[in-house]
C-alpha cells in the first residue's frame, strides 16, 4: 500500500510542504461564444439576456434595434464577470438568433440556453 493513503490530510499545513507535488494545470483555450438565455420572472413573465457580443458591435445600437424590431422594452446591465449584458422583455431568443446570423455571426458561436 502507498504511504500517501495512510497519511491524514491537514488542511492547515504550510503551503510549502516538501511532500506535496505541484501539478501544472493547463488552461483550456476559451472560445468567445454569444449566450442567449431566458430567465423566469413572476408568473408567465420572462426576460431574455444576451451576453458575449463581440466588441465590434455597439450594445446600445443593438438594444435600440432589438427594441424597435421586437416591440419590447430592454436595458443594458453591467455585470462584473460577463461585461455588458442586454436584457429584453419576453422570450426573444429565436428572433435574436436569427438577427445575429443575418449580421454575419456564425451559428456555431451562438449558444441558446433555456427551457
Amino acid at each position: 500500500m502507498s504511504t500517501l493513503l495512510n497519511k491524514p490530510y491537514d488542511a492547515f499545513a504550510d503551503e510549502g510542504a516538501e511532500d506535496e507535488v505541484e501539478v501544472e494545470v493547463k488552461a483550456k483555450p476559451q472560445t468567445n461564444h454569444i449566450h442567449i438565455r431566458i430567465q423566469q420572472r413572476n408568473g408567465r413573465k420572462t426576460i431574455t439576456t444576451l451576453q458575449g457580443v463581440p466588441a465590434e458591435y455597439d450594445p446600445k445600437k443593438l438594444l435600440k434595434a432589438f427594441k424597435k424590431e421586437f416591440a419590447c422594452n430592454g436595458s443594458i446591465v453591467e455585470h462584473e464577470e460577463m461585461g455588458k449584458v442586454i436584457q429584453l422583455q419576453g422570450d426573444q431568443r429565436q428572433k435574436i438568433m436569427e438577427i445575429l446570423i443575418e449580421e454575419g455571426i456564425e451559428k456555431d458561436t451562438i449558444k441558446m440556453h433555456g427551457f
